[in-house]
């Protein structure tokens, strides 16, 4: 596979969250290892997670082609957002690209987000969720190959829905229909999204009193409070999401994310006044 230099005219950060999921994490990084485009560093967001996953990093930073900077937290609950404004204020890059240690990106991921990187803008992609025999199944062959994003190669692993599949064209004029037809509205998704660095400050980054449910979303009306408006580019770029559980979940975690979720919204707000301004 040829790797390529776009000499964007910015410095790119991919940020990767993750927690206590090493098996997974070192197949997303594999998936960065094989990127058409290679100027770009990693920042890993872990949330406290155990000794393994350092290893893993320690041990992948041996062959990488690229930086990968570790910003770990001790463990306290679900934190994605404190450990996010930490790996934000640690990130070089002019331009972040967040994803999840969960999420193997397709070889053109990183490519697609700079091609349609626009300072008014954040982009939107999307994933497609791979159920847990397939997840356990591949392997670092399957995804330096990319047949781990062949709809053949899935459905003889057993995948089943052939809509779904859409999002793995790699056709530009159909990706391109794809987005402008399909009628999801475009949200900030922490597993695909990126925008600019100046922006994510200007709104303080994420807001550390929300935990899991809808955390991405707020911080997605946030910057479009701010003016910065969201691009679809769900069929332009694809991570494959492997299969996990959410035991961190609880009734009065979501309860408490959307009683903000809401105030965000009616009230218009841009800035959060517990974000990622502590850590710069």
């Amino acid at each position: 596979m040829n790797k390529i230099k776009l000499q964007p005219a910015f410095k790119v950060s991919v940020i990767i969250s993750t927690y206590n999921s090493s098996e997974w994490l070192e197949k997303v990084l594999w998936g960065f290892f094989e990127q058409t485009e290679i100027k770009f560093e990693v920042v890993i967001a872990d949330d406290g997670s155990r000794e393994d996953t350092r290893n893993l990093i320690d041990s992948m930073r041996r062959i990488a082609p690229f930086e990968i900077i570790h910003v770990w937290q001790a463990d306290d609950g679900f934190q994605k957002c404190r450990i996010l404004n930490k790996a934000i204020a640690s990130a070089s890059g002019e331009y972040l690209i967040f994803t999840d240690g969960d999420c193997i990106p397709r070889n053109d991921f990183v490519a697609q987000h700079i091609q349609n990187a626009e300072k008014s803008s954040y982009l939107s992609g999307a994933y497609l969720k791979i159920p847990m025999k397939i997840s356990q199944a591949i392997n670092r062959e399957d995804i330096e190959s990319q047949r781990v994003f062949s709809p053949a190669w899935l459905f003889g692993m057993g995948f089943n829905s052939r809509l779904k599949l859409l999002k793995l064209t790699r056709s530009r004029i159909l990706g391109e229909f794809l987005n402008r037809l399909i009628p999801v509205k475009p949200t900030w998704n922490g597993n695909n999204s990126s925008c600019f660095k100046e922006s994510i400050i200007a709104v303080n980054g994420f807001n550390e009193l929300m935990q899991y449910g809808g955390e991405d979303c707020e911080f997605g009306y946030r910057l479009v409070n701010y003016g910065v408006k969201p691009k679809r580019i769900r069929y332009s770029t694809i991570a494959t999401h492997l299969e996990h559980s959410r035991g961190y979940v609880t009734q009065d975690m979501l309860k408490k994310n959307f009683e903000i979720i809401k105030i965000t919204r009616e009230n218009k707000l841009i800035w959060t006044n517990v974000g990622v301004n502590q850590y710069i």
